[in-house]
């Protein structure tokens, strides 16, 4: 991204919000989109402006918009101060406080926060205008790689042979599509001075699985087992056996997309990042959680969530 983009978006920005106090300073850590906090009009803000072809990712931006939007009414999110069509970027306003880590997300506290806004989040009602199915994501992601010159990891068939596994896994009305994320690291949470915690980055927001949720989280923030019966048993009020098995499928689910997320970003993205290892990390994980037999007991059993 050049100046000159990033420049037009905030100056675009803004012609709404008002005059900038100070130059924009980038935020780092993004690997899909470029950051920059500025305050417009006495208004401390983040503008967001997409990468390079991020709806090769599947994103929709106006979805993104509107679960923004959404989570802000919620008070899941931060508010959202604009929303610019050309050149295409969103603000929402600054959230002071601590970006959260593995480390800082495997606390009691921290575990029963996050089932809280997840479940408050699946629980809303509300509606978006995309969908977020993983299995379809993980396909979709490999078709379009393979398209632009990408070889698929060696890993790659005995992930998709387990998928479609799991797949056959989920016929319980709690895979009824609802309002998700999708995109739960560590760095999409920021604790601010108030201690409330905060769900930032919704690019891939949709009507998903709230399994794929609690797994994506579960498996991001490298809960144990016990620190997985609270999360389970903090958002449905128990951990049960059937939402324990279905939680560990999902959590190979979230790997082999992040895998291929990164395999495709790969292709795509200018931003000085490997997303090749960020591909092959996933695989790893993938295959050791693959191989735990509670990952195991999880396929055999009768019956999941």
């Amino acid at each position: 991204m050049t100046h000159t983009e990033a420049d037009a978006a905030i100056t675009a920005v803004s012609q709404i919000l008002g005059e900038a106090s100070g130059g924009p300073v980038a935020l780092e850590g993004g690997i899909t989109n470029r950051n920059f906090r500025v305050t417009l009009g006495g208004r401390d803000v983040v503008v967001r402006v997409p990468g390079k072809d991020t709806s090769e990712l599947g994103i929709d931006r106006e979805a993104e918009a509107q679960a923004a939007q959404a989570a802000a009414r919620l008070g899941l999110g931060p508010s959202v101060a604009a929303v610019i069509d050309d050149p295409r970027c969103i603000a929402t306003d600054f959230v002071p406080g601590e970006t959260m880590t593995v480390d800082s997300l495997q606390g009691e506290r921290e575990i029963i926060g996050v089932a809280n806004i997840l479940r408050s989040l699946h629980e809303s009602g509300e509606t978006i205008r995309t969908d977020f199915d993983p299995f379809e994501v993980i396909r979709d992601h490999a078709e379009r790689a393979v398209e632009r010159g990408a070889s698929l990891p060696p890993e790659f068939e005995q992930a998709e042979l387990l998928a479609n596994e799991i797949r056959l896994k989920l016929t319980s009305p709690l895979h009824e599509p609802v309002f998700t994320h999708n995109d739960l690291l560590p760095a999409n949470l920021i604790r601010s001075s108030d201690g409330a915690l905060h769900l930032l980055d919704w690019d891939y927001a949709g009507m998903g699985n709230r399994f794929f949720d609690l797994a994506n989280f579960a498996i991001n923030a490298e809960l144990s087992e016990t620190q997985r019966d609270l999360l389970l048993s903090s958002y449905f009020g128990e951990a049960t056996a059937a939402n324990r098995a279905t939680l560990n499928l999902m959590r190979v689910m979230s790997d082999f997309r992040e895998a291929m997320w990164g395999v495709l970003q790969g292709t795509i993205s200018d931003l000085d990042f490997d997303f090749a290892e960020y591909a092959a990390r996933h695989f790893r994980r993938l295959i050791e959680t693959s191989s735990e037999p509670a990952f195991s007991e999880a396929l055999e059993a009768g019956s999941v969530a």
